[in-house]
């Protein structure tokens, strides 16, 4: 299946900033971290304008209803970024991916409405398997094994995961009418522009940056330079396998992501306890253990179809 092997890379990718993003947040941007990401991640976007101007230099020739749908895919991708950051700040990046599960659940939605997409009765299920272990992460364990809902985190989350079905389909509905290329450069166009309008209009936000700046090495802000790059290969191969397979289908390949985030977290927590650490405690083991068995059964039965 070429297309769920490609897919499989992203959620890697992905996997690798979400534990980047949690270490700047912890070690380096702890009061200005949401605010220093969010406009960091839209201006580095024009990295990637001129190499896809160099392999697709027709990128000009969009139609103007597609390009200002792309135009609004990139601010609903800052969007996203904002309501993910925000969750990120008060929880363990192993627990806020899992709440990306639901994703696939609003794309299917979505692009049954938009696309025009079907889905069999079995990949349905599928889909609910995978909602129900996202739902075992939502609980908190205290000190004195009780449970609590994670109100903020499920918020948030909640808002980025239905922003990122949306902007996949808008995605892929004018990626069938252009090509991905043309696509992409519009996308990173419309995040860049969003970051300085961030800059520009939010003063807190502005200050935070510019505090950042100052205060923090050349070698941090190349470690978030090297993030944004990767977060935005991850798009990009997305993007392709997109073409390749229904909406939520490739969506629900980020099933493997809370897989990568767990394991990464607990080799650094174990190796390099003073860059990240998570919560290995047997009872914080078990909830994600659980969670990921749970996801990963409805990632098998969507395979076997």
């Amino acid at each position: 299946m070429s297309w769920f092997l490609l897919a499989l890379i992203a959620p890697f990718l992905y996997a690798l900033t979400n534990q980047i993003d949690k270490a700047l947040l912890e070690k380096y941007f702890k009061v200005s971290g949401v605010g220093t990401l969010i406009i960091f991640s839209g201006v580095l976007s024009v990295l990637a304008l001129p190499v896809i101007y160099f392999f697709e230099p027709t990128v000009f020739s969009i139609g103007t209803k597609e390009m200002f749908l792309m135009l609004f895919v990139g601010v609903l991708n800052l969007t996203l970024l904002w309501a993910y950051l925000i969750a990120l700040k008060d929880d363990e990046a192993s627990i806020i991916v899992v709440f990306y599960q639901l994703v696939p659940v609003f794309a299917f939605i979505l692009g049954y409405y938009i696309l025009g997409e079907t889905i069999t009765k079995l990949q349905a299920l599928a889909m609910a398997v995978i909602i129900f272990g996202t739902t075992l992460i939502a609980f908190e364990i205290n000190d004195e094994n009780n449970f609590r809902l994670k109100r903020k985190t499920v918020f948030f989350m909640l808002i980025a995961s239905s922003l990122w079905a949306l902007e996949s389909v808008i995605f892929k509905y004018v990626a069938l009418e252009e090509n991905v290329l043309r696509s992409l450069f519009w996308h990173n166009l419309a995040l860049v522009g969003a970051g300085l309008l961030v800059f520009t209009f939010i003063p807190k936000y502005r200050h935070h940056f510019l505090e950042s700046i100052k205060v923090n090495s050349k070698g941090i802000f190349s470690i978030n330079i090297v993030n944004e790059i990767i977060y935005m290969l991850a798009n990009a191969i997305y993007a392709y396998a997109y073409m390749l397979a229904p909406i939520a289908l490739v969506l629900l390949t980020n099933s493997f992501q809370p897989i990568f985030v767990f394991a990464i977290g607990v080799f650094m927590t174990l190796y390099f306890p003073h860059i990240l650490s998570e919560k290995i405690e047997a009872k914080h083991l078990w909830q994600k253990g659980i969670a990921l068995i749970i996801t990963g059964i409805g990632t098998y039965l969507l395979l076997g179809f």
